[in-house]
């Protein structure tokens, strides 16, 4: 054993830098969650049992070997020896100090599971909940309106993350926050169709909030910070791992009202978000691709195999959490040339006349004879640089 727990808690170091992490909140809860961040790895259900019996400081006393705790029946003394053997290396009061010092160094700050941001989805996931969240931006983005969860492939095709940017930006477009995991391929098309449709998302990460992962997303992340959130489990410093990367898709998965695969692989780890939010009684969304193509593979396993939805744009999404369809767009899609106009139209950028006739195969005078009767429905908007699909 490195060190006894109440020298961790009641350490005036720490509290130190837990009250200018966080002021509003009990210092020894702050350094009692923060330690835990670092002794664990995410999804550890022995902590998460123990803490939901005792609580994070006491569970923390009990952890480090300290006697006068009953432990839960729920776990044999043979796990609880085991999780010992996994914490008791990573005990350290400089460790909980750097990871609450980083924090404040980069303008993050911690998290606690009753805090009013906190992302309620979580708590579904009962014992293997992140027992703290590390974060920089604006958590709150997660409770304003829907959520849903897009992930695909990173070595994604130009036509999976076209799919991914047009889905991402009409559901972000209309209030809906996107989430996903700040990785290359799907994942950075949601999020910077998000962004460009003036919309809110939120990056979860395998690794310490203060690096980018991958590198060549800095500026990405740099962009969801200042109008959504990056969020992880692990401390500041914490490098990711492939189990890390495993573990994160729950929370992924937890925090969406929906989970969207855009493309992925027969063994995508975008499957493993997917089954996390089956797991959670989450509804699940596949988009088709090509039959031949080996970066859709995964999706049509969803689809065939686990009772995933097949979805093609925003509303089918929004009807994966129950959300129906306006009346007057279900009358759009009853006329194929409105159809193949709306198709034709972006609800990100205008487009003009001459460009949705080339694009849509109709006649010009027939496009703006059908963008009038669109206009009268709602269902798009004329701009000075042409029209635009309304979201």
């Amino acid at each position: 054993m490195n060190i006894d727990a109440r020298s961790i808690i009641d350490a005036p170091q720490l509290r130190s830098a837990a009250e200018q992490l966080r002021p509003d909140a009990d210092p020894g809860e702050v350094v009692a969650r923060a330690a835990w961040s670092v002794l664990l790895e995410p999804g550890d259900g022995v902590a998460g049992a123990l803490i939901a019996v005792h609580g994070a400081v006491a569970a923390l006393q009990l952890a480090l070997g300290e006697p006068g705790l009953l432990v839960p029946e729920e776990i044999s003394p043979r796990a609880l020896a085991d999780a010992r053997s996994r914490w008791h290396p990573r005990a350290k009061a400089e460790a909980v100090k750097e990871a609450l010092s980083s924090c404040r160094e980069v303008g993050g700050q911690i998290l606690l599971p009753d805090d009013e941001d906190w992302p309620r989805g979580l708590d579904d996931l009962g014992a293997h909940a992140p027992q703290v969240l590390w974060a920089r931006g604006d958590p709150g983005v997660l409770h304003e309106g829907a959520t849903a969860s897009i992930v695909g492939a990173r070595a994604a095709t130009g036509y999976g993350e076209s799919v991914a940017a047009e889905i991402a930006g009409d559901l972000a477009s209309s209030g809906t926050t996107i989430i996903s995991g700040g990785a290359y391929g799907i994942d950075g098309a949601a999020h910077r169709a998000a962004l460009g449709s003036g919309g809110k998302t939120a990056a979860f990460l395998a690794g310490g909030v203060d690096r980018a992962y991958p590198i060549g997303h800095q500026q990405l992340f740099d962009r969801i910070r200042a109008s959504g959130v990056v969020m992880s489990e692990v401390p500041c410093g914490g490098a990711p791992t492939k189990w890390r990367f495993l573990q994160r898709n729950r929370l992924i998965a937890a925090s969406g009202m929906a989970t969207v695969v855009v493309e992925a692989g027969w063994r995508s780890g975008s499957l493993n978000t997917a089954g996390h939010a089956a797991a959670l009684g989450r509804p699940i969304g596949a988009v088709p691709g090509p039959v031949t193509s080996a970066a859709s593979a995964g999706c049509h396993r969803l689809l065939r195999e686990y009772d995933a939805v097949c979805v093609t744009n925003a509303q089918e999404v929004r009807e994966l959490w129950g959300e129906q369809p306006d009346p007057a767009s279900a009358a759009v899609r009853a006329d194929p040339e409105q159809i193949r106009l709306l198709d034709a139209l972006s609800s990100r950028a205008p487009r003009e006349t001459a460009e949705l006739a080339r694009r849509s195969g109709l006649a010009m005078d027939r496009v703006r004879s059908l963008l009038g009767l669109l206009a009268l429905d709602g269902a798009v908007t004329q701009h000075e640089r042409g029209w635009q699909r309304t979201p």
